[in-house]
């Protein structure tokens, strides 16, 4: 066991909480998504529960399955919705827990983000995050031993997230996983559309995403920009919203998922 470690904050609430039912439910969800082994350096996936976007999400983590044994670091990135944040934040824990066990954090890589301009210490970004926590289930199905790079990516340019990308893009060790749902809360209609033009957006790796399109902006525009430096296009794997989930119609919450090679 490690001496520090950040705790399950969602369990029970995002994904289910006891260890053998979540292991069962991500296990029918990577099932119901297409087998799909074209390679990838970096995915987006979407970060609400389980019942309403983890399908979408299994769409993205099915890329990583033929790879799970050559991947041997992630590099995790999602906003914050707990508290303010200017620039990213990064925790001082060694690793993070979930039902599933612990996932070890990437201490080296911690220190060569924290390297970087706009990056601090912040385990108060981390402590009760849902953004990064929900992907880790996921990525403890489908890799072998790994080792996590968490990002809390708060207010900060497209520049200042793609300078940190750089400084650990790696090679085909290495994966990135950027966090993000679409639209919030508009009729389904009107979510279909908008998640539509902000699909258009992504594939053209714009870098000018605002946190109405997508709430996980910041990191997609930094993504998106380090995709134009290394000739990353991206393909739409799945997109969708809870009103074609578990939800009510009259309100939706858009989910994508991408694929950067």
């Amino acid at each position: 066991m490690t001496t520090s470690a950040r705790q399950a904050a969602v369990a029970g609430l995002f994904y289910p909480g006891d260890a053998g039912v979540l292991a069962s439910t991500v296990t029918e969800l990577l099932e119901s998504a297409p087998a799909d082994d074209s390679p990838a350096k970096a995915v987006i996936a979407p970060h609400a529960g389980y019942v309403y976007s983890g399908l979408t999400a299994a769409h993205a983590y099915r890329l990583l399955e033929s790879r799970g044994e050559r991947i041997r670091r992630v590099v995790l990135l999602g906003p914050a919705h707990r508290v303010y944040l200017r620039g990213m934040g990064l925790p001082s824990v060694e690793a993070f827990v979930t039902p599933l066990g612990e996932v070890p954090i990437d201490l080296d890589g911690v220190k060569l983000a924290l390297a970087q301009p706009a990056t601090e210490v912040s385990d108060d970004a981390h402590a009760l995050e849902h953004s990064l926590e929900v992907h880790l289930p996921f990525l403890q199905s489908v890799l072998g031993d790994f080792r996590l790079i968490p990002i809390v990516v708060g207010a900060c340019s497209a520049d200042e997230v793609a300078n940190v990308l750089e400084a650990l893009w790696g090679g085909e060790e290495t994966v990135i996983v950027a966090s993000s749902d679409l639209s919030h809360f508009h009729p389904y209609a009107d979510a279909r559309a908008i998640d539509a033009q902000t699909t258009a957006r992504i594939e053209a790796r714009e870098t000018t995403l605002q946190g109405e399109e997508a709430c996980g902006a910041h990191a997609l525009n930094g993504l998106l920009l380090a995709a134009r430096t290394h000739d990353l296009h991206v393909r739409t794997l799945d997109v969708r919203n809870s009103g074609d989930t578990a939800g009510d119609r009259r309100r939706v919450v858009g989910y994508g998922a991408y694929a950067l090679a």
